[in-house]
């Protein structure tokens, strides 16, 4: 049997509240988050498939998790603003940590959605990192394109939170697995928040099996999907973004899928 357990911590390192059991662990909180507070899931069963959630506004998380513990920081005032303003509000939570089922393990799907994905999150995947976030604002940052909000026709705080590059050519964004799966299709939401928008013409994705696919877009709100022979990978990187010719300088990724199973 695995042991779970979630706390709620303060920025002393209190706990506020816990709960424990085996396989399957809730925590009710009641009270109103404050600055520093963290949530910590803990598991004695490492490099095994849960489902995770960190808030009952935010929802549950298909994820893989590597480590023994998570600890996971309550977003406060510009660091919220990727988030629906009813996650973390209030003064009751529900958090929750079970181990996944094995149809839940097996069934294809979006491998790469995570919506307790943040930066500087360590242990838990998928993970999205990229080398540039426009002016390091939350509501640009990498976690945005594998959240699930595919609202794309505007840009700025949540639902259109997206991940901005900052008009930096050489920009680049990873999604980290955590371990092997098997994929055979990406799909991407642009953003498309036309005229403000630019939009990328060609986008490369390289794969970490060594191969490399690229990939023509068009200017258009819809999703973008690529199908292509399975490829056993740990992640991919979208890079060589090249943008169309157009006067704005802001093209964007508001969300990238990436269907698969485990390998």
């Amino acid at each position: 049997m695995i042991d779970l357990s979630i706390q709620i911590v303060d920025e002393e390192g209190n706990i506020l509240a816990e709960n424990k059991n085996t396989e399957d662990v809730y925590l009710v909180y009641k009270d109103s988050y404050k600055e520093g507070d963290k949530i910590i899931f803990k598991t004695n069963g490492k490099n095994q498939y849960y489902i995770a959630q960190v808030d009952d506004a935010l929802g549950e998380a298909f994820v893989y998790i590597t480590e023994e513990e998570i600890i996971y920081p309550i977003p406060f005032n510009e660091k919220r603003t990727n988030y629906s303003p009813k996650v973390f509000n209030g003064d009751i939570h529900l958090a929750h940590l079970r181990v996944a089922y094995e149809e839940e393990v097996n069934a294809y799907k979006n491998l790469a959605k995570n919506v307790v994905d943040k930066n500087g999150l360590s242990g838990i995947y998928p993970h999205a990192k990229a080398n540039v976030e426009t002016r390091g604002e939350a509501v640009f940052a990498a976690r945005n394109a594998i959240d699930g909000v595919c609202e794309n026709r505007s840009h700025g705080a949540w639902p259109y939170e997206s991940w901005g590059i900052n008009m930096q050519d050489d920009a680049e964004i990873k999604i980290d697995f955590g371990r092997e799966v098997a994929v055979d299709k990406v799909v991407l939401y642009t953003r498309s928040d036309f005229p403000h928008d630019n939009w990328w013409e060609e986008v490369t994705i390289e794969f970490s099996d060594g191969s490399e696919l690229v990939w023509k877009l068009e200017k258009s709100y819809k999703p973008h999907k690529l199908k292509f022979e399975e490829k056993k990978i740990r992640s991919l990187v979208i890079k060589n973004l090249i943008k169309a010719d157009d006067p704005s300088p802001f093209p964007a990724l508001t969300q990238v899928e990436v269907y698969g199973v485990e390998a």
